[in-house]
């Protein structure tokens, strides 16, 4: 490491914010500096600021505070695709690839390195820099867990405390009115954190991607709570659940996103449907970015230190190209080609499923 030719190194947050950004940039650079002597340079808002320079040196003064507070110091962005860059060309839109220019600016500027903390969609832009010489490490955030190649992303401890507390607050006003209550969480394509919080909440029924449902199975599993004097239900949706041979659905499109569908809605429709079906009266909470906001849990803190400590040893090593992961108790690292290759979603023949099943939570299946 003494011989390393990494000097100056620059950071950014890619992607939707997550709890724990902060608690990564914070130990990128206290590390960098504090114990490599190195400088640190932090681009805003996504790589939009690699494509338009914007960019701030980060000192210790620089992250101090600033390890219990949500959202990123940064700023962040789920558009400007360096490899796919939207200008108005002749009164027309065209896409451009702006990473040669990106790659030149960094050399002008003497950066040596680069971390990107995101997601699939930021990490798949950085193995494209890494496949073109830039050298670069990978910390993987995502509140969906989603990423393949680590146990657990930082970010959704937190999103998945604030989920389970959103049943817990649920429960009373569903027993009191003797109602069905239909929380929709986030997690895009993978169940994660709607099989997590409904677990951990006392749910009754769980919908997720992994599981195609039915509704008369859902209403199945309401109306026999019923009769046994259960006179309330808890519902909890992931916004990617879809019916047995039909379709997610989608709210809506955002054009030059790396990620442009938008899911959302699934809840409303389900509450809908048991209604007409049970005849209770149903009620649908839409958590939405509430999961995204607030200061991170001491786990997404303590794994976002360990994450950007991590990140910037694996940089002083010379093994670029890497993402840093949690393998059971210990920090490693994969090549980010094999955490971006394919999304984590939830087994259905899982423990924690064959666990739900076990306790009498229904995923709309039988």
């Amino acid at each position: 490491m003494a011989d390393s030719q990494v000097k100056r190194i620059g950071v950014l947050t890619g992607g939707g914010d997550a709890p724990g950004l902060n608690s990564v940039i914070r130990a990128v650079v206290k590390t960098a500096v504090n114990k490599y002597n190195l400088e640190v340079f932090g681009f805003l808002d996504g790589f939009g600021g690699l494509i338009h320079n914007m960019v701030k040196r980060l000192d210790l003064a620089s992250v101090s505070g600033i390890l219990p507070r949500g959202g990123t110091i940064l700023g962040t962005t789920n558009r400007d695709n360096p490899f796919k860059y939207p200008v108005i060309k002749d009164g027309e839109k065209v896409y451009i690839d702006m990473s040669d220019s990106i790659i030149s600016n960094l050399k002008e500027m003497k950066i040596d390195a680069l971390v990107v903390i995101g997601g699939d969609g930021s990490l798949s832009i950085a193995r494209d820099f890494w496949q073109k010489g830039l050298p670069v490490v990978g910390v993987p955030k995502t509140i969906d867990n989603d990423l393949s190649a680590t146990d657990v992303t930082f970010g959704f401890d937190t999103a998945l405390v604030t989920a389970t507390e959103a049943i817990d607050k649920l429960h009373t006003t569903a027993e009191s009115h003797h109602r069905v209550m239909v929380l929709e969480v986030m997690g895009r394509y993978a169940g994660w954190i709607a099989l997590h919080s409904g677990i951990a909440g006392g749910a009754d029924v769980i919908l997720i991607p992994e599981i195609p449902f039915t509704i008369e199975n859902v209403c199945r599993a309401i109306l026999a709570r019923k009769v046994k004097g259960r006179k309330f239900s808890i519902v909890v949706v992931a916004e990617g659940a879809k019916p047995l041979g039909g379709q997610m659905v989608v709210q809506k499109l955002v054009e030059d996103s790396a990620d442009p569908i938008r899911l959302g809605g699934i809840g409303n429709v389900i509450g809908s449907e048991i209604e007409k079906c049970t005849g209770m009266e149903t009620r649908v909470t839409v958590l939405g970015h509430l999961q995204r906001g607030g200061g991170p849990t001491p786990f997404d803190r303590l794994l976002g230190t360990r994450y950007g400590a991590h990140a910037v040893k694996i940089l002083l090593e010379g093994r670029f190209g890497e993402m840093v992961c949690l393998h059971g108790p210990n920090i490693e690292s994969v090549p980010i080609i094999e955490a971006v290759k394919e999304l984590r979603r939830v087994p259905p023949d899982s423990d924690i499923v064959f666990a739900a099943r076990s306790v009498g939570i229904s995923f709309g299946d039988q």
